[in-house]
């Protein structure tokens, strides 16, 4: 990452609400003098329907009904106009997959090559929300790196290693002991912002007024 400010961003790849909260903030940096870059932590929406093995188990009763979905549908209807991101798929539109080797990946290129985080982080955001592509795949990790300037087979590596996978569950650990419940969950300065806020409440976030300890 750079020297410039930054905020930090807890997300979720898989999250609708986390494709438009980033909407709602490359809104606020543009009509910022200084840069404001983004200090990138992982979230696990899936924790608790992943088994043992990996994979998820969707009989899992998470509480959610048709009528939360129905909601969710037309929030996200609602902030696609507010945002200006008419490209986005609806929840219905894209594959339903998991996203912890999108998030191991990831988590490898901010440390390994920051200078390169942000284009592969916007990228596999519009793989899975604006083209529909499963990022769950490791060919399409590997695909997106490539276009990104890096290298995929270090990506699938990267994907294969228990020791990164485990540094993931630390960080999902570590989102957790910090009170995160939620994504996207913005925070600045000690101070949090949930969901996707409009531009107006990130700008009174990082500036100083209205703001919520974390």
């Amino acid at each position: 990452m750079s020297d410039a400010e930054a905020i930090t961003v807890y997300s979720d790849y898989v999250c609708p609400f986390c494709y438009l909260g980033r909407q709602s903030l490359s809104q606020y940096q543009e009509n910022r003098d200084e840069e404001l870059a983004i200090d990138w932590r992982p979230f696990d929406l899936r924790s608790q329907k992943r088994r043992p093995d990996g994979t998820i188990d969707h009989s899992v009763d998470d509480g959610k009904d048709e009528s939360y979905f129905d909601q969710v549908r037309e929030n996200v209807r609602r902030l696609r106009e507010e945002y200006d991101a008419e490209e986005m798929l609806g929840i219905d539109e894209v594959p339903d997959v998991d996203s912890f080797d999108a998030q191991v990946a990831a988590r490898y290129v901010k440390r390994e090559h920051p200078e390169s985080w942000l284009v592969f982080d916007e990228a596999i955001l519009s793989a899975l929300w604006v083209d529909g592509r499963d990022i769950g795949d490791p060919d399409v990790l590997a695909d997106l790196a490539e276009d990104a300037g890096l290298d995929g087979a270090a990506i699938r590596d990267a994907i294969d290693d228990e020791d990164e996978r485990e540094g993931l569950r630390e960080a999902f650990g570590e989102a957790q002991a910090r009170g995160i419940t939620g994504v996207p969950t913005f925070v600045y300065d000690g101070h949090a912002a949930r969901g996707s806020v409009p531009p107006a409440h990130l700008e009174r976030l990082v500036e100083g007024e209205s703001r919520q300890s974390v």
